[in-house]
């Protein structure tokens, strides 16, 4: 199945805040459609479900793409959930949103596969690119470019920067200093049952 491209805020009902996949906040609390208010008991594959989904949705990958991030985490060493984590956070695309270039994550995918975004002073357009420690990204030096992450940095997605990361304001250029620690991830989820929801598959 490809990358999602309906209806964003019937996913945050669905699946609660999502603050990589949309900035607004739904006027209903319940799920959509016509069981939503219903209070039907989940089982636990639908509890891990969920939480896959979460990922899935806020990141904007497809389930072959996520499969993939789940078995590479599984060579890693440490924690795989944890290490899942970490491998999504340090996405170009992400990281670009996490800088406050975008307001989104699909808007910083925009971004990047529209050729405004330089990494070590090249043009790169992957949105799957994983950054390293020690990479600038910066926005290219184009007046379209600067004016669009502009616009963007009056409206940022989210208020903190983590502390991975160190941003020039004036010169529109970012830092990876590390990798993001876990507590620095903006997403509310259990990543063990994500992990648990894969454990056959991966």
């Amino acid at each position: 199945m490809a990358r999602y491209r309906g209806p964003r805020l019937r996913v945050v009902r669905r699946l609660g805040e999502l603050p990589g996949l949309s900035r607004k906040s739904p006027k209903r609390t319940y799920p959509p459609g016509e069981h939503g208010q219903g209070r039907r008991k989940r089982s636990e594959y639908a509890i891990r479900l969920e939480e896959k989904q979460k990922l899935r949705y806020n990141y904007g990958l497809s389930e072959k793409q996520l499969l993939r991030y789940v078995r590479r985490a599984r060579r890693l060493t440490g924690s795989t959930g944890q290490v899942l984590l970490q491998l999504l956070e340090m996405r170009l695309d992400n990281t670009v949103f996490r800088l406050g270039m975008a307001p989104t994550i699909p808007a910083a995918r925009q971004l990047v596969s529209h050729g405004h975004i330089l990494v070590n002073g090249g043009r790169l357009n992957i949105p799957s690119y994983s950054c390293r420690p020690g990479d600038v990204i910066a926005v290219r030096d184009r007046d379209s470019s600067r004016k669009l992450v502009e616009a963007n940095r009056q409206s940022p997605g989210l208020a903190h920067l983590p502390n991975h990361l160190e941003f020039d304001k004036d010169k529109l250029e970012g830092k990876v200093n590390g990798i993001i620690e876990r507590e620095w991830v903006a997403l509310q989820i259990n990543e063990l049952l994500v992990v648990e929801y894969y454990s056959r598959q991966a």
